[in-house]
């Protein structure tokens, strides 16, 4: 599969809608939880793939019950990610944008998503590299261009130590 960009001025009013709409929904099965938009549609002047990501942030004690919860709304996402403090669901059936959800032990070390999303949002040259590093993938096949992607968070990581 080869992955194609937008311009996060093109897709931020529906970003932000159907966020709102998951938002409400999640909100209403898990009132405890904290809810954040991250990924590119949460950064201006960012390139995106036109999907929209949420991290729904919990404690460890609730993580069972928001994991079941999850998935009355969400298929499962990449299972063999998943940890004692992270699980993933998607919804790509959406027609608007693919949604995917990051579930999130607070304070665990997979519950950095917000924090890398700081990071775009302040330092403008890292993210015109993000940008820059996204845009020679264009047209080209996904699973290179996710490679690429996680060598540069994990550099992005670095910087929150």
């Amino acid at each position: 599969m080869n992955v194609t960009f937008k311009k996060y001025e093109d897709i931020y009013g529906q970003a932000k809608r159907i966020y709102q709409e998951h938002e409400e929904k999640i909100l209403k099965a898990l009132p405890f939880v904290d809810i954040q938009h991250i990924g590119s549609t949460a950064i201006p002047n960012s390139v995106t793939k036109g999907d929209l990501d949420i991290n729904v942030r919990i404690s460890r004690e609730h993580l069972d019950y928001a994991i079941e919860e999850l998935k009355k709304f969400y298929e499962i996402n990449q299972p063999e990610n998943w940890t004692s403090t992270f699980a993933s669901f998607k919804n790509d059936n959406n027609f608007d944008l693919p949604v995917g959800v990051q579930l999130t032990v607070i304070d665990s070390e997979y519950d950095d998503f917000t924090k890398l999303r700081d990071i775009l949002l302040k330092d403008k040259k890292l993210l015109e590299e993000y940008n820059q590093m996204k845009l020679k993938y264009e047209g080209k096949d996904m699973d290179d261009y996710r490679k690429e992607k996680s060598e540069f968070f994990e550099k992005l990581r670095k910087l929150l130590k």
